[in-house]
């Protein structure tokens, strides 16, 4: 009786010792799960325009754009071989009386982008940079002016040029999803975290799927071991939420 009372109470003590040697691999490799760094370096060769180029320095890459459309618009004056009537198919469309001037953009965005301790607000103007080096502008027409009536306006590839010439997308940059599809990288905001399209694994996106900042983590073909981006939707706000969910850079202009 005694020898079988020491057996069971070796055995339970094997079982116990197990179960919590197997609980604390577990919990190491939550921590490890949780840590996530990420590196976009891949994804900068996908940046080709008119005069964009970038160059690394140090733990940010430094982004320089002359922000003129690889595209026709009607917005180009009448000279540029690129200029062309309205050709999309808004019935409310309504030309604004600017044109596409070049400009001198610069970002300088982390390498290694990470979420933000306290989410900066985006502000009017560049946000984010486009592969063809177009700059990408948020969901407001001025200060907390809606793009209701300002849609209207939107050229052929759903981009226009504000006052002093700068061309920008606020909405899904149609001439890029046409070129490389609807699910594929579309550019960079300031914070480093990629712009993808409007549909994934086959689905289109809503912004139910999104989170504040309109993005969430999974995997993409640039990233398949998962990464944090931001995706186009057709309804306001479009491109970005309640800020940058990283650590903004810097731009100059």
């Amino acid at each position: 009786m005694r020898n079988s009372l020491l057996l069971l109470g070796l055995l339970l003590f094997i079982i116990f010792s197990c179960s919590n040697t197997k609980n604390d691999e577990e919990e190491v490799e939550t921590e490890i799960d949780t840590e996530s760094v990420y590196d976009i370096t891949s994804i900068l060769s996908k940046f080709e325009g008119t005069e964009l180029s970038y160059e690394i320095d140090g733990e940010n890459v430094i982004i320089t754009t002359v922000d003129l459309p690889n595209h026709t618009s009607p917005y180009w004056t009448e000279d540029n071989e690129l200029y062309s009537e309205y050709t999309g198919t808004n019935e409310n469309y309504t030309q604004n009386p600017n044109t596409i001037i070049e400009q001198n953009i610069v970002f300088t965005i982390p390498l290694n982008p990470t979420e933000a301790t306290d989410h900066e607000a985006t502000t009017l103007g560049p946000i984010g940079v486009a592969r063809n080096g177009i700059v990408f502008y948020n969901q407001y027409a001025g200060p907390d002016q809606p793009l209701t009536d300002e849609i209207d306006s939107f050229d052929q590839w759903l981009g226009h040029p504000q006052a002093q010439g700068q061309y920008h997308y606020h909405i899904e940059p149609a001439y890029l999803t046409q070129e490389f599809g609807s699910d594929a990288f579309l550019g960079l905001l300031s914070d480093g975290f990629p712009v993808y399209g409007p549909v994934e694994n086959g689905e289109t996106i809503t912004n139910d799927d999104l989170d504040d900042y309109h993005g969430h983590v999974s995997a993409t073909d640039d990233f398949p071991d998962g990464i944090y981006h931001y995706h186009i939707t057709d309804e306001d706000p479009y491109l970005n939420g309640n800020g940058y969910y990283g650590v903004s850079g810097n731009i100059s202009q």
